[in-house]
């Protein structure tokens, strides 16, 4: 008889492992099948509001810094092109105030007053097109392009606040040379309590941005020029010293001058320093 001859091992492995194979075939489709509808189905809500979490670490901080760093950009460029000019120039009406004041010559007093606001309104002028093309200007200087269109935006806002400080400034030099100081105190105060809540409601309720901000900033001024006036107005102070405009106010310039145009340059130097830090940080 003969025997039969024995199978090998490998003809029993071989069937398995062809099912082992087909099983893991189907297998890898059906995960496959998963991973497709898994990127393809719309996410929970408590998937996406994790998601708007991640990004918003992310992007965060990085829009916040941006509007900082234009907004101290646009405070730096107003400063050394603006704000130290008027406030220097303002200054030489001081030590014209101070002796008219001395003399009792009350019509200097309001004579000067005058002049000093026709020449800061002037001044203004030719700086307001300056800041309108602030971010060509920063562009040119090598700044950062999104941050010198958010300082940009910033200072195009704050450009009537040239024009209210070019009255601000004599008003308050006009109220201390006479030593009315207490007033001016309030005012100021009443003004910046209510540059908080302008803030707050620019910013946040009107979600204006760093527009907002420059608002009210100009709004603030805005406020301390009304008081200052009302109280000018109802007190009775202006009544010694008032003269009504006239040709008077464009003539006598020589002594406004002589004092204005070095104090300028001496508080343009001292503020400059600081300022130029600032712009060069961007570089």
């Amino acid at each position: 008889m003969c025997n039969p001859k024995p199978s090998s091992p490998s003809s029993f492995l071989s069937p398995m492992k062809a099912h082992f194979m087909s099983l893991n075939k189907t297998m890898d489709l059906h995960t496959d099948d998963e991973e497709e509808q898994q990127l393809h189905r719309w996410p929970t809500p408590s998937e996406a509001l994790e998601e708007i979490k991640a990004i918003g670490k992310i992007s965060g901080p990085t829009a916040v810094t941006a509007e900082l760093a234009g907004g101290s950009l646009s405070i730096g460029f107003a400063n050394i092109t603006g704000y130290s000019v008027i406030s220097g120039l303002a200054m030489g009406m001081e030590p014209i105030c101070g002796q008219a004041y001395g003399a009792k010559q009350w019509k200097l007093l309001g004579l000067t007053l005058q002049r000093t606001v026709l020449l800061l309104l002037s001044t203004s002028i030719p700086i307001s097109f300056m800041w309108l093309n602030m971010k060509r200007i920063l562009s040119w200087c090598g700044q950062d392009e999104e941050i010198s269109s958010m300082a940009h935006t910033f200072i195009i806002f704050s450009i009537p606040d040239l024009f209210f400080l070019s009255i601000l400034h004599p008003l308050r030099i006009y109220l201390r040379t006479q030593s009315i100081t207490l007033p001016l105190t309030y005012c100021s105060a009443i003004s910046v309590l209510l540059h908080v809540p302008l803030n707050f409601l620019l910013v946040v309720h009107f979600k204006l941005g760093i527009a907002g901000v420059a608002i009210a900033m100009v709004w603030t001024n805005l406020n301390l020029f009304l008081l200052l006036i009302s109280f000018i107005f109802f007190s009775g102070v202006y009544k010694g010293s008032w003269v009504a405009p006239s040709i008077d106010c464009l003539r006598g310039w020589s002594s406004l001058l002589a004092l204005a145009v070095p104090t300028c340059i001496s508080v343009c130097l001292e503020w400059w320093w600081y300022e130029f830090m600032i712009m060069l940080c961007g570089l």
